[in-house]
Formats: C-alpha cells, sequence, structure tokens
C-alpha cells in the first residue's frame, strides 16, 4: 500500500536509526503482507539480528513499541519476528473519499503519460480458425494492452502478419491445385465444417490446408508438390510480387475470419504489418550486408551465413542464420528487420510469445544489441493443453474458440433463463454473450502466464466465485443500488457532490476490508504492467469483487427510507472501480445480470 507506505517511511527510519540500523537497505524489505489478517505492511526483522546482537523477535517487538502514533497507523504488532503495519481505517476512508483524483473522479484510469508503447502480440500464421491453444497470447496481449491504457500509456496493439512463410506457401498451393472433392476425399469426410461456420472463410479453407499437409506425406507425387511449394516459398524470400499477392489472395479471408472471433472476444488491433515490406523495400538486403561485416560474421559448408553468438555468451545453439545458402533470406532476419523498424514508431516494445520461443528472443536480442539498437521487453507464456494433449491446427486435434464461444453463451443463456425466466430473450441473449466471453477470457487472464494448464470446458465456462461472471454480478448489484436510490426520488449526483462527509464512528469489517481493497488498487496495476503479470490485477479485480459483497452485507445504503451518504459514496467509488478494472481486463461491465 503505497499511501500508507510514504507515511510509514520517515516514520519507521528514525526509529531504526535510534536503536542502531543505518543502512537503507530496509526499504525494499518492507513489504505487503503475506497474511492479509495481520496488516497491510511488514518488515522481516531477521536481517538486523547480527547487527544489533539481538533477536528478530524482540527488535519486532522493540520497533512496534517505539513506533509514534499517527493517524494513518492502526493496528502495529509484532509477530515471530516480523513488524506488522495496518492502516488507520478512518484514516483509509478519508484516502478514499478526499484524493479523488487517485481513487475518486479517475476510478482508476492514471493519468495521460508520456510513454510511447507498441505491444506486438497474437501473430498466429493465418491458416485456419483460431483454436484455445493460440487464445492465450491473443488474450494475454490484449490485456496487457488494456492495462497499459488504464496505466496510462500511449499504446499501440500491432499485428505482425507472416504472409510468407512455407504454411502460407502451402494453403496457396492447396487452393490453387485441390478441388473440394479431393479435399473432402483426402479427409475422408472427418471433421467436417460445423454448418455454423459454414462461408466462415477461417473454418473452410483449415480443410485445404490439412489436405495438403495430408497429400504432401502420402501420394505419389509429394516430391514435385514439395519442389513447387519450396519455389513459391523462395519466390516470396526474394520480393516476387505475383508469389506474394496469390499468398494473399490465400490467407487474407483466413486472416478476417480469425479477426472476427478475436472480435467477440473484445480484441482489437491499431495496425498491421506484413513480412514481406521488410523484404520488399530493401531493409533485410541491407541488414544482411551489414551482418557481412561483423566479426562475428561466419559461412557454414552449403553457403549459409550466420553469426556466431557464442562469442557473445550465448550457450547452446549459437549460429544465429541469416541467409540461406541460395541467398535468401530467414524469417529471423526479417525480424530483425522489423524490430529496427519498430523502435522508430516507439520507446518501449513488447513481444508475446510462446515459451518455445525463447532461444528466438534471445537471439533477436543479442542481434539488435550487436546493431547497437535496443532489447524488446518479452511477455513469455505457457501453452494450454487439451486432457489428451497439446492442440495443433496441423494435426486437428484442437478446440476451436468459435465453437468454445458459442457452447459458452448457450451454457450462460441457461443459467440466466433459469434465475430470470420473466427477461426477455434480447436481453437473455445480450447477458449470455457478455458472460460466455469474458468466463473464457477471464478463465486464461487469472492464470500466471508461465504456468501451463488443462483446458477443460467445466472450468473454462465455471460461474462460480473466482469467475468473470462473479465479478460482473457484483459490479450489476452495485449499479442496481444506485437505480434503487434513484427510484425511491434520491439525486444520485447531488449526493456524490458531497464533500466532508463524516467518516462513521464504528465500521462494519465489510466497510474496513473494501477500503483495504481499494487502497492498493493503484499499487497491483502498477505492477501488473511493469511485470507484464496481467493475472495480478485479475486477482485484485476478484478481490474487490469479494470485498465489495461483504460491504453490500454489512452495510445498509438506504434503510427506512434514509440515505446514508457515505455508503453511498465508497458504493458508488467501488462500482466505477469495477467497471474500469473490467475494461482493462476485457470483462464486459454489463448493468444488470
Amino acid at each position: 500500500m503505497q499511501m500508507l507506505r510514504d507515511v510509514l517511511e520517515p516514520l519507521l527510519e528514525a526509529v531504526l536509526q535510534d536503536i542502531g540500523v543505518n543502512s537503507q537497505h530496509w526499504r525494499s524489505m518492507l513489504v505487503r503482507s503475506r497474511e492479509h489478517d495481520q496488516g497491510d505492511l511488514s518488515l522481516p526483522c531477521f536481517p538486523f539480528a547480527k547487527e544489533l546482537g539481538k533477536s528478530p523477535i524482540e527488535i519486532a517487538e522493540t520497533l512496534a513499541q517505539a513506533l509514534p502514533n499517527n493517524s494513518a497507523l492502526g493496528q502495529v504488532s509484532a509477530v515471530a519476528g516480523y513488524l506488522n503495519i495496518k492502516a488507520n481505517p478512518e484514516w483509509l476512508a478519508s484516502q478514499v473519499m478526499n484524493n479523488g483524483v487517485r481513487i475518486g473522479d479517475a476510478f482508476g484510469k492514471k493519468p495521460a503519460n508520456d510513454q510511447q508503447i507498441l505491444i506486438e502480440h497474437t501473430s498466429a500464421n493465418p491458416n485456419g480458425p483460431f483454436h484455445v491453444g493460440r487464445a492465450r497470447n491473443a488474450i494475454l496481449g490484449d490485456t496487457l494492452v488494456r492495462l497499459h491504457r488504464l496505466h496510462g500509456n500511449n499504446v499501440r496493439a500491432e499485428y505482425y502478419v507472416d504472409d510468407m512463410g512455407k504454411q502460407v506457401a502451402v494453403l496457396a498451393w492447396a487452393l490453387e491445385n485441390l478441388s473440394s472433392e479431393e479435399v473432402e476425399k483426402t479427409l475422408d469426410q472427418k471433421d467436417t465444417v460445423n454448418p455454423k461456420w459454414s462461408g466462415k472463410a477461417d473454418h473452410e479453407r483449415v480443410r485445404w490446408y490439412q489436405a495438403a499437409q495430408a497429400i504432401r506425406q502420402d501420394r505419389s507425387d509429394k516430391e514435385e508438390i514439395e519442389e513447387e511449394i519450396g519455389r513459391m516459398v523462395h519466390a516470396s524470400e526474394h520480393g516476387d510480387e505475383a508469389v506474394l499477392q496469390s499468398f494473399q489472395d490465400a490467407y487474407q479471408p483466413v486472416l478476417d475470419g480469425m479477426l472476427s472471433t478475436l472480435e467477440r472476444l473484445g480484441i482489437s488491433f491499431d495496425t498491421f504489418t506484413k513480412e514481406s515490406i521488410f523484404v520488399t523495400n530493401g531493409d533485410v538486403s541491407n541488414l544482411m550486408e551489414k551482418f557481412k561485416t561483423f566479426e562475428i560474421h561466419g559461412v557454414a559448408e552449403n553457403g549459409a551465413e550466420y553469426l556466431d553468438l557464442g562469442a557473445r555468451g550465448l550457450k547452446g545453439k549459437t549460429e544465429f542464420f541469416f541467409r540461406r545458402g541460395d541467398g535468401s533470406s530467414l524469417y529471423a532476419t526479417r525480424d530483425i528487420a522489423y524490430h529496427i523498424w519498430k523502435w522508430k514508431q516507439s520507446n518501449q516494445l513488447i513481444n508475446v510469445l510462446g515459451e518455445d520461443h525463447k532461444l528466438q528472443a534471445k537471439q533477436v536480442g543479442m542481434t539488435l544489441a550487436e546493431l547497437g539498437e535496443k532489447v524488446p521487453d518479452v511477455l513469455f507464456y505457457s501453452f494450454i493443453k487439451l486432457p489428451e494433449g497439446k492442440m495443433s491446427t496441423r494435426k486437428g486435434n484442437v478446440v476451436y474458440m468459435d465453437d468454445l464461444l458459442e457452447e459458452a453463451q448457450a451454457q450462460a443463456s441457461a443459467v440466466v433463463r433459469e434465475l430470470h425466466p420473466d427477461y426477455p430473450d434480447e436481453l437473455v441473449n445480450s447477458i449470455s454473450e457478455a458472460a460466455g466471453t469474458s468466463a473464457v477470457r477471464f478463465n486464461i487472464i487469472k492464470v500466471s502466464p508461465d504456468k501451463g494448464f488443462t483446458f477443460r470446458w467445466e472450468e473454462a465456462l465455471a460461474f462460480e466465485g473466482g469467475s468473470a461472471p462473479f465479478v460482473m454480478y457484483s459490479h450489476a448489484r452495485a449499479c442496481s443500488i444506485a437505480r434503487k436510490c434513484v427510484g425511491a426520488g434520491i439525486d444520485v449526483e447531488a449526493n456524490l457532490a458531497k464533500t466532508n462527509v463524516p467518516v462513521p464512528d464504528q465500521m462494519p469489517k465489510g466497510m474496513v476490508e473494501l477500503l483495504r481493497t481499494i487502497c492498493v488498487h493503484s499499487d497491483v496495476l502498477s505492477k501488473a504492467v511493469n511485470d507484464r503479470r496481467p493475472h495480478l490485477f485479475a486477482n485484485q479485480l476478484l478481490q474487490l469483487a469479494t470485498s465489495f459483497n461483504s460491504f453490500y452485507r454489512d452495510c445498509m445504503i438506504l434503510q427506512d427510507g434514509e440515505l446514508n451518504v457515505f455508503n453511498l459514496q465508497l458504493s458508488e467509488i467501488a462500482r466505477n472501480l469495477m467497471r474500469t478494472s473490467m475494461e482493462g481486463l476485457g470483462i464486459v461491465p454489463i448493468e444488470q445480470m
């Protein structure tokens, strides 16, 4: 809790100096308490034991007794060698109610700053529909974009279009050479297109891609097919405009279908940049010529050229190949050119990549450093698996995101209809669509990116506590409070504008917990953004919703026709803070459930 730290640190510094601690290392040791019930901030006293010749327990007790009284400090205690400090609830209330720009009026949105950030995420090969395994990149990336904007940063969301790789070449070859009858015969009528997605190009064209993959393995003329696909790839990497156009004609409808799926999840992009641009504009060619002048440049027996990054300390696969023996570039070469271009667009770069890209990202970073360029930040994530194994578009063992979203909407609709049989169909559909898509997003966001997990339908669509629908219901409950006040003839806006509203003498536990949660909200947002850990903010939102429900249980706003202005103001602050936080995570803040 930064606001409490600002008050506590000068007091604690004086006390520590009095007992003989003169270094400033303790500042980094003062952290948010692990046990919420014990305090808001804790200071472990074990590192002081040797310096002072006393036990940590004795030191903690001495500090607890020596800290002077202050309006910000509530309970101060020593427990097992830790100094624990709880903020005074009345002081917290004054901070929440009177510090409107920080917590109230802005409702969690920080003022705009001059940070120009480019976040590249998703960038999936446009060869088939989005599946759940791909979705983690898109959902994490979009959430990071949203949280940065909530933090006040100027963010550009970028999709890097792989418009010249082998997978696109396979799709283009298949569409040009295979009939629909041959595709269905090759796939033996297995996993036909869901009629729901008839006409949606990503679902239809993926069958051409999958058929081509099978044919490349089994058909008698597979060598000729492979040679033709190789020719197309080679031509594209030399900037052949006709081939690149055929690639675009093949992938663009698929990409459009993928983007429509992402749009349903609230995911959009500001810009799209094609990989081929850096070939056709000469950047890649110039870059390869520059690499040839480096002292770590090397040539393999087959004529391929590389940079020996082992000379710069890289372990394992040390050769960074940038040119094939036939003179064409590699994806990694084009990626370097792309990053140099991106640094001209912003002052911070963030890439969202699967954990299998760690070596590649390290090579890119070291090569950029060799060029005198800055290195991008990276959010790595672990993969989602099905109970039977890893998902793969190539193998066809996937759960398509479109199907998942339909199932989520259907299950949400059943719940809403059971709870509210009087709701009209239009309202049920609106609520269930919002709840279903939000549930899917939150199921992915709330898990730390570095932790893999197995995708299970029942978990993704859970509507109990710890889920997006739980948060949405809490927000809707807060909205209903404001509506009830209006219905009772109360001028809500006028009451919210009142200042110097007295703090209650008796503060129920639910009120205190809500105040404590609100006062750490900005801290958690900053940590989630700076550490690239969106799940921290997801858990904070769950805590906010839980605390609000406790407040709702303990604190009446309208009682016997009388309005409690303090409780109304606190309820509205919490409601709006939930709303902006939900928007920051891509959860739809509907007002009725």
